[in-house]
C-alpha cells in the first residue's frame, strides 16, 4: 500500500548540525502561525488577571463578614443596599517554563495531517510565549532561555529555538527555583509510568504542571491495511505486518489506555492534561491550556480528535 506517513531520519554525530539548521529554518514560519493564532484567541481572552496588590481596578464583588472597612468602595455601595470591595489586579510577574519535545518521534507527519508534530509543538510553544509575555509573564525555557519578561520574549524564545541543539527526553529543570508553571509538550509515547517517573518529582518540588501531548490523526486511528513495515524513530526497529488491520483493534486499545493511565495520574496530582491532534486548529488546545493556567480549567477538553 501507499506510504501513509513519513519522518525524517534520526541526526547523529555530525549530522546533528543539519538536523539544528533544519529546525532553524522550520521556526520563523512556526513564529508567524504563532502569532497568528496568539492573536486569535488573546481576542476573546483578557489575561491571567486574579486579585492582588495593584493599581488598576479588577472588579467589586460584595463584602464579607471580617474584611477591612477600609476596602469598602462606600460610592459603589450607596447604589444599593449592600457594601462592596473594589479590588484591583495581581500585577506581580509569574514565571512560566514551556518545553516542546525535539526528538525524533516528534518528525512524524501523516498523510491525514497538514503538519508534523514539531512544527505543531512549536507553534503551541511560541504562541503561548506571545501570550503570556504579553499578560506580564516571565517566559523560560529549560536548558535552553533563562526566564525573562520581555514584550518579545516569544521571539527571543523562537530565537534560542534555532541555535540550540536537538535534545531528546525531558528537560533538565535542576535550574527551576521556586514557584512556577511548567508547561510540557510532546507526544508522550513511551510507557506512561515511565513517563511519571520523570514528572513527579516536578510536581513535589512545587511546580504546577500543564501536559499537552501533541498527537497525529494516523496514531489514533492506525488506518494502515495490507502488508505494512513499521518502523521506530528512536531506535530504528522495524516491525512487519502481513495484515496491518488485525493489529488495528489492540493497538487503539492500548493507545489510549496509555494516555488514559498518563492523565489519571496527572490529574491526581493537581497536573493539567490536554491532546491536540495535528488534524484540528492549535487554538483549541491553546485556550484550553491557557484555561488552566489561568485557574479555570474547561469543562470539557475540546482539542480531542
Amino acid at each position: 500500500m501507499a506510504s501513509i506517513g513519513q519522518i525524517v531520519e534520526q541526526t547523529t554525530g555530525s549530522e546533528v548540525l543539519k538536523r539544528a539548521r533544519q529546525r532553524a529554518v522550520l521556526v520563523p514560519d512556526c513564529m508567524v502561525e504563532a502569532r497568528r493564532i496568539a492573536n486569535t484567541v488573546i481576542a476573546g481572552w483578557h489575561g491571567r488577571r486574579k486579585r492582588g496588590i495593584g493599581e488598576n481596578f479588577w472588579q467589586f464583588r460584595p463584602y464579607a463578614d471580617g474584611e477591612s472597612f477600609s476596602r469598602i468602595d462606600w460610592r459603589r455601595s450607596a447604589r444599593d443596599d449592600h457594601m462592596y470591595i473594589r479590588d484591583r489586579e495581581w500585577e506581580a510577574a509569574h514565571t512560566v517554563w514551556l518545553w516542546a519535545d525535539m526528538s525524533p518521534s516528534m518528525m512524524y507527519k501523516s498523510t491525514l495531517a497538514s503538519v508534523s508534530k514539531e512544527s505543531r509543538a512549536l507553534v503551541l510553544m511560541l504562541a503561548l510565549a506571545e501570550i503570556l509575555a504579553r499578560s506580564g509573564e516571565r517566559i523560560g525555557c529549560p536548558g535552553i532561555m533563562e526566564p525573562i519578561s520581555a514584550r518579545n520574549a516569544a521571539e527571543r524564545l523562537a530565537t534560542a529555538i534555532m541555535h540550540a541543539p536537538p535534545t531528546e527526553g525531558l528537560p533538565d529543570t535542576r535550574m527551576i527555583r521556586g514557584a512556577s508553571d511548567i508547561v510540557l509538550i510532546g507526544d508522550f509515547l513511551d510507557d506512561a509510568d515511565r513517563v511519571m517517573e520523570r514528572i513527579t518529582p516536578l510536581a513535589r518540588r512545587g511546580l504546577r504542571g500543564h501536559v499537552l501531548e501533541v498527537a497525529d490523526p494516523a496514531e489514533e486511528t492506525f488506518p494502515y491495511t495490507g502488508r505494512t513495515e513499521f518502523t521506530d524513530p528512536e531506535t530504528g526497529e522495524k516491525l512487519t505486518s502481513g495484515r496491518a488491520e488485525t493489529l488495528r483493534d489492540d493497538y487503539q486499545q492500548a493507545y489510549l489506555a496509555r494516555r488514559g493511565s498518563m492523565s489519571d495520574q496527572l490529574r491526581r496530582m493537581g497536573w493539567s492534561f490536554t491532546h491536540n491532534r495535528t488534524d484540528r486548529l492549535a487554538s483549541e488546545a491553546l485556550v484550553a491550556v491557557h484555561m488552566h493556567l489561568s485557574g479555570m480549567p474547561p469543562a470539557v477538553n475540546r482539542s480531542a480528535g
